[in-house]
């Protein structure tokens, strides 16, 4: 059976692919770069989140995953994100979809209406957005829920809280490697 994880990095891929495109349509109105963190808050994650970056951390070489977990339980109660450390993220290869699109311009929807918003910092001087310029916002969520909803039907975890913070996902052993497993393995 396929590995739990793949429709989760497969949207990462085709989000990753997504911002790349629209940085580079952007280029001179995006000023978010390597060492911005501003909006580098604490946010909670659904467990297929969770269990991706627990996997990354797990593949670290020992040492180097206790610092980052040692770093992680200093910061859980911190308003910043408990991953980061000097303006950078200590897991940012598996850093989840929500801080993969960051900064970037989005519409969604609130009160039946809808609005496009970005970092404050982004597109100043930039008098229109294409299309392919903006994430759909509530599109993007509704495919993370249903791989999440995929996620927990091939799992063999234990009931997951339906959302976790970095801490509880790096620190719990709700996220052993073993549970992961796809089930009647």
């Amino acid at each position: 059976m396929d590995d739990v994880l793949d429709n989760y990095r497969q949207l990462v891929a085709r989000v990753d692919a997504l911002c790349h495109g629209i940085e580079a349509a952007l280029r001179e109105h995006i000023t978010c770069s390597e060492g911005c963190s501003s909006c580098c808050t604490a946010v909670t994650l659904f467990p297929v989140e969770a269990a991706s970056l627990k996997e990354t951390l797990d593949s670290l070489p020992a040492d180097q995953a206790a610092a980052v977990r040692h770093h992680v339980a200093e910061h859980a109660a911190d308003e910043r994100c408990p991953l980061l450390e000097h303006h950078r993220c200590l897991l940012y290869a598996a850093r989840p979809i929500i801080c993969r699109t960051h900064g970037l311009p989005i519409l969604y929807t609130e009160n039946n209406e809808q609005h496009v918003d970005c970092c404050p910092l982004n597109l100043e001087q930039c008098e229109s957005l294409p299309g392919t310029a903006v994430i759909e916002l509530d599109r993007l969520n509704a495919l993370l829920v249903a791989v999440n909803a995929l996620f927990l039907s091939q799992s063999d975890a234990p009931e997951f809280p339906e959302r976790l913070t970095i801490a509880e996902a790096l620190l719990s052993p709700l996220l052993k490697k073993d549970p992961l497993g796809p089930k009647g393995d």
